[in-house]
């Protein structure tokens, strides 16, 4: 009883640690018809993945990337397919030669409860390395080896045994060797001192393939290694297996094969190699138990007796969920992609920002698109790569750029106006402008939307009471509002021309009279100053919603915009 309990919460701890990277995903809310058409697509192009990596050595896409994409297309399935339809398809391959045991793939764990799980009244467990490079088979007989044979399918693979003499790494004869010896392991690229947490995969993994795969001997085969982490109907104790594989001139399966007896001690190795200089590029940890069937029973399906653990994604991919344009005081328009919510490191992103409107279109996004998200500096998010795009596209149409520049919608003359009359807001109440304390983007908003403010400087004649009126607000934080409006009255001149967008960082002494009357040659001939930025300057001062708004100042007492005497 106290078993299936632990077994139970460890199910509901798993159900919680299934949001780690990336939150649950609902079924997209498509019709039926455009569902089987998109999973269609992207089956498609996983199958030409496939082919192109297991057939010709290439991997036009990274390993973490298709195995996200690989989860979204059997969650779809899951969606929109009866369970019979659904399950893995065997992996492509041109391969004509048997394997004499199945390689049968790793299922892989979402995260430490799941592990846990997986390991309950399960004993002799042991943890290596997930090497990442080339699967193969390795046969020896009467210790001569006589076949080297790539995974392919896990049933059937090509023969690679002439390129065997030119890997250093594998003896071409045992003199200890069993009559008969069968061992499968990884081909890697050998990298001395190789940190994945600073390097990651260097796309070592498609390096080897490519070597392999070349008719002609490549000069990247010497430099080859190999790692054993299989020996099918070998000795029973892993140490033992060691020992013999030490013996035989395999010594990495011994150094690198811990016992472990907890979670925790499995998540402290893992985090020790993805730190730590290795001479292979890794993807996770192998769990595995001592305890394995004969081998005439593997099959090309993932085993039950060992399972990976993969380090997290440093790029994850996500879907597009909406695309949004946002308008800056100066009326420039920058996109804005609504995501599903990833988490990278310990950073949750649901929004990217792309840049222009013509970045945006050079990148041809649209919702329902899968792309792929890193952190760049300062953790900030960057797109990366679009990795699918959805069959059926939806025509976003961002706000003319004709209509808004820098003197436009310093009132909100139209619906339109709104997102850059708020930038402006926004701008005016923070540090560069008045630096008013907690009135936010969202205030500004609601101040809006009941009517009260409807231009750039027209808050200077509210009342506490008309603050108050609105729904949330409260007459407390309306007096704190209106006093912070209040103090406004008492900023330099030159803090309140920067609020208002002044096309110029400097300390101005003149007041708005003398400004505007100063002709265009005398602002050029101005230190600092070009015939540009002259221009202006010029047009700002002249503009009719500026006067505007310097004589509103003015009404209101606001030193440097009275006329002078």
């Amino acid at each position: 009883m106290k078993i299936r309990n632990l077994k139970i919460t460890n199910l509901l701890i798993w159900g919680c640690m299934m949001w780690g990277t990336r939150a649950v995903s609902a079924c997209p809310e498509w019709a039926a018809q455009r569902m089987a058409v998109e999973i269609n697509t992207l089956d498609n192009q996983l199958n030409k993945w496939d082919i192109a990596y297991h057939q010709q050595g290439n991997s036009p896409i990274a390993d973490d990337v298709y195995d996200q994409l690989q989860d979204t297309l059997h969650r779809w399935q899951s969606c929109h397919l009866p369970p019979d339809k659904q399950g893995n398809k065997p992996i492509l391959g041109k391969g004509q030669f048997l394997h004499p045991v199945a390689h049968t793939g790793l299922k892989k764990l979402k995260g430490e409860a799941e592990l846990v799980n997986w390991m309950l009244g399960r004993e002799k467990l042991w943890v290596q390395p997930k090497v990442d490079g080339v699967a193969v088979t390795l046969v020896y007989q009467n210790g001569k080896l006589t076949q080297l044979i790539s995974r392919g399918n896990g049933l059937k693979g090509q023969d690679w045994t002439d390129k065997a003499p030119f890997i250093a790494t594998i003896p071409q004869y045992i003199a200890a060797a069993p009559p008969l010896l069968t061992l499968q392991g990884e081909l890697f690229l050998q990298i001395e001192g190789h940190q994945q947490a600073q390097s990651g995969g260097v796309n070592a993994r498609a390096s080897v393939a490519g070597a392999l795969m070349r008719k002609s001997s490549s000069p990247l085969l010497p430099q080859l290694g190999i790692f054993i982490w299989a020996w099918p109907d070998g000795p029973k104790s892993m140490v033992e297996k060691g020992a013999l594989l030490r013996k035989m001139g395999f010594p990495l399966t011994a150094k690198y094969s811990k016992p472990i007896v907890s979670g925790r001690d499995v998540a402290h190795l893992r985090r020790h190699w993805f730190q730590t200089p290795l001479p292979f590029v890794t993807d996770g940890v192998v769990i595995r138990q001592e305890k394995e069937p004969a081998g005439r029973y593997w099959q090309a399906v993932p085993g039950y007796w060992a399972v990976a653990w993969k380090y997290p994604p440093q790029q994850q991919v996500t879907e597009i969920k909406n695309v949004h344009f946002t308008m800056g005081r100066t009326g420039k328009i920058t996109v804005v992609l609504q995501v599903s919510p990833v988490k990278i490191d310990d950073k949750w992103i649901r929004r990217v920002n792309v840049g222009s409107v013509a970045r945006w279109q050079q990148w041809d996004i649209t919702s329902g698109d899968h792309v792929t998200i890193t952190l760049a500096g300062h953790g900030i998010p960057r797109l990366d790569n679009v990795v699918w795009r959805v069959s059926q596209r939806y025509g976003f149409v961002p706000p003319s750029g004709d209509k808004f520049h820098q003197l436009s919608c310093f009132r909100l003359l139209h619906t339109e106006c709104e997102p850059q009359l708020l930038s402006r807001l926004v701008w005016l109440s923070g540090p560069k402008g008045l630096d008013m304390q907690s009135i936010s983007r969202g205030l500004w908003r609601e101040l809006i939307h009941h009517g009260l403010i409807n231009d750039l400087v027209g808050w200077l004649t509210l009342s506490t009471e008309q603050i108050a009126d609105v729904p949330g607000i409260g007459q407390a934080r309306a007096e704190k509002i209106y006093q912070q409006f209040q103090n406004t009255k008492q900023k330099p001149f030159s803090q309140w021309l920067q609020a208002l967008g002044f096309p110029l960082a400097i300390s101005v002494d003149s007041p708005w009279q003398s400004l505007s009357q100063r002709s265009l040659t005398e602002w050029s001939l101005i230190s600092g100053i070009g015939a540009v930025r002259a221009k202006q300057i010029n047009r700002f001062l002249h503009h009719p919603e500026v006067q505007a708004m310097a004589d509103f100042l003015s009404q209101q007492s606001i030193a440097g915009f009275e006329p002078e005497e």
